[in-house]
């Protein structure tokens, strides 16, 4: 990390006020009661603060802001008030850890899959099938048709729908986003028998996933477990990144970390708060993007958490830097 000499220029007290975010006021009236520093005094009386000044009176306010009490503090200096903020810092963290381990201990919820094919429906229930499967999947249904199933499933959640159709045809998809538009952006999954290769070619461009019979039951039971497997619509292409930690700060408590953590020479937590109000605006843009198909919907997803682990790293090193600098982290 490269770091700029440090100047001798001064600050008066109003600039200093506007830094910490406090009425002049209230700077003399700490000045007067706890005498947390030693301002110089300018031949016309103005009190001037140096950079040393500054840092200290920075920390100090981010330390009250989170509850330490100025009568406690002003007789630190600052070395011992950069332990404070560690020690504070320290145990945030590792209060976040501990939630963030419990969150992923946490069971994850098993896919519900819409199983439109009789036959279908009675091999997904043999016991040998299921024991593959384990308690990953919940099968809705089996229905007749797309009709069926949307007037059944009008008010229940379905993360994917698996489909045996003996026969493929061009408009086979059209009919049936049609006759079940409540499923057209859901992904699906086709077993089939027969479909030229121009049909097979359009449907996996479109996102379906596709598996001809006759199958054994291992084949099967293999193909949906990878159904049920996060983004169940993901491109083969497009690899599975773990889930990522939610967002830690928001824009308002980055903004002022950043207004704070200009008082120092090292620019880098400034730096690394911007780029974090950066990432998150465009991981949630990436969330709301409209979705042309299921490819199209999959790809954002990936963006999204791709963009996710990014910010976690950013965020992993904004700590870092700000123990280093003897900041204490947003709230």
């Amino acid at each position: 990390m490269t770091r700029s000499s440090r100047t001798t220029s001064h600050h008066r007290s109003g600039a200093v006020a506007r830094m910490l975010g406090v009425p002049v006021a209230t700077l003399r009236n700490w000045e007067r009661r706890y005498a947390l520093t030693q301002p110089a005094t300018s031949p016309s009386g103005q009190r001037l603060y140096s950079a040393d000044d500054v840092r200290r009176l920075t920390l100090i306010k981010q330390l009250n802001d989170l509850g330490h009490a100025i009568g406690q503090l002003a007789a630190l200096d600052m070395a011992q008030l950069q332990q404070v903020a560690a020690t504070h810092a320290n145990t945030l963290a590792a209060t976040q850890s501990a939630g963030g381990r419990a969150a992923a201990l946490a069971p994850r919820p098993p896919l519900r899959l819409a199983v439109i094919g009789a036959a279908l429906g009675e091999r997904l229930r043999r016991p040998t099938l299921l024991q593959r499967l384990g308690a990953a999947l919940v099968l809705l249904g089996p229905f007749e048709d797309a009709a069926q199933a949307a007037a059944a499933l009008a008010d229940t959640p379905v993360d994917a729908v698996l489909v045996q159709k003996p026969q493929l045809h061009p408009d086979w998809l059209a009919a049936f986003d049609t006759a079940a538009p409540a499923l057209a952006a859901t992904p699906k999954a086709v077993l089939y028998r027969f479909a030229a290769d121009a049909v097979s070619d359009a449907l996996a461009d479109a996102g379906l996933r596709l598996l001809r019979e006759p199958q054994p039951d291992s084949v099967l039971a293999q193909w949906l477990q990878d159904l049920s497997a996060p983004h169940a619509g993901t491109a083969p292409t497009l690899p599975l990144l773990p889930t990522p930690a939610p967002r830690r700060w928001s824009d308002a408590a980055l903004a002022d970390f950043a207004s704070l953590s200009s008082t120092i020479a090292c620019e880098c937590p400034r730096h690394l708060a911007e780029l974090l109000v950066q990432l998150s605006h465009f991981e949630a843009y990436s969330a709301d993007c409209e979705h042309r198909n299921a490819a199209d919907a999959a790809l954002h997803g990936h963006l999204v958490r791709v963009t996710a682990a990014c910010r976690n790293s950013l965020e992993a090193a904004l700590e870092h830097v700000a123990r280093h600098e003897g900041l204490l982290l947003p709230r």
